[in-house]
């Protein structure tokens, strides 16, 4: 179970989710018992058929910011921009008056340590040196940085969803590929699991007796890099910051307490919950660095339930679930998912594993 090509799969390119469906819930669920391993074929709408009144639904409720910019190096050639840790660059900011971030930085030739990149005339950035593929860059700017960045940068989509010049989708993907309860400012992807969720359809969870809590997960591009050791404990994984407020800990560690079931929404929850228990026995208030890496074999002290989208084969999203129901209990749901015709990924269907 330690093997990376214990979690391969075959995945049908049509099956990948470009778009997202018509309605948010009206996504397909498959919903697995990690016991039995029996699946039911659902719509997502109709979760509220397995929540249970004293649940406590746990949403990550990070921001995802338009970090992708198009620019034009010194030497004329283009240059794509994403930047990865929008955080740090504000608190940065506060202290120096420079936004400043690790980017990844795509061009046909390498920019050069000391030269600019430019945005337009208004928002520029120094590349002060690079570490491993990555570039850290000060940004310069002759107004609000927020502002320039909202009206200058896109969405930055993961790299599995292709869209063509002419078939550009920023303007909706600013509110598709952001949960309905986005409100803290920060993540360069979005916790889409999430994405399901519509405003009524809370109210009509929160109505049958579920209270929710919100935890903060600012995810990183770590989450789309690929896992490249034939061994997976080798693996190093990204680290991403966190944040949970007093009334959230404080709820959850009644509702445990209590022995009521924990929900987790998607695996940026899941891992931001059992990294803190891990660290403190406990949910604890306050901010950190989250760099934990779940795989079989893992001991989950805080989540009971889970809902995911479908993952990427060989990731260890695909891993964290398969610790939390068993490698083989997912690997055949995700057979089944693909001859049953579920779409994949960020923009795809959703799953529920109690």
């Amino acid at each position: 179970m330690y093997s990376l090509t214990d979690y391969d799969f075959d995945l049908p390119e049509h099956l990948i989710a470009h778009t997202p469906s018509g309605r948010r819930d009206e996504s397909r669920l498959l919903c697995l018992d990690r016991g039995t391993g029996l699946l039911e074929h659902r719509v997502f709408s109709q979760i509220t058929d397995y929540l249970n009144p004293g649940d406590v639904l746990v949403m990550n409720n990070t921001r995802v910011v338009p970090a992708r910019l198009h620019g034009v190096k010194d030497s004329g050639g283009k240059a794509e921009v994403l930047i990865l840790d929008y955080p740090a660059g504000m608190e940065r900011m506060v202290m120096t008056g420079c936004f400043q971030s690790p980017c990844l930085v795509k061009s046909s030739k390498r920019p050069k340590i000391g030269s600019c990149i430019r945005f337009g005339d208004d928002l520029s950035a120094e590349v002060l040196d690079s570490d491993e593929g990555m570039y850290h860059l000060r940004f310069q700017c002759s107004g609000d940085f927020e502002k320039l960045l909202s009206e200058k940068g896109v969405m930055p989509l993961p790299p599995y969803i292709r869209r063509s010049a002419q078939d550009s989708l920023d303007a909706a993907d600013r509110e598709t590929y952001q949960t309905v309860y986005a409100s803290e400012k920060g993540a360069v992807a979005a916790p889409t699991a999430g994405l399901h969720f519509t405003a009524p359809l809370l109210r009509a969870i929160r109505g049958k007796g579920v209270e929710t809590a919100a935890v903060t997960l600012h995810v990183g591009y770590g989450t789309f890099v690929p896992v490249r050791v034939s061994d997976i404990r080798d693996h190093v994984i990204h680290s991403e910051r966190f944040h949970i407020e007093e009334a959230s800990a404080s709820l959850i560690n009644r509702a445990m307490g209590e022995g009521r079931r924990i929900v987790a929404v998607g695996t940026t929850s899941v891992r931001t919950l059992e990294y803190v228990f891990k660290q403190h026995g406990a949910i604890v208030p306050g901010s950190g660095v989250c760099d934990l890496f779940i795989y079989p074999g893992f001991n989950y002290k805080v989540v009971g339930a889970m809902i995911t989208n479908f993952h990427t084969p060989q990731s260890t999203l695909l891993m964290l679930v398969s610790a939390f129901a068993g490698r083989e209990t997912i690997r055949a749901a995700y057979l089944t998912a693909v001859a049953e015709q579920y779409r994949f990924f960020s923009y795809g269907d959703a799953m529920l594993i109690l």
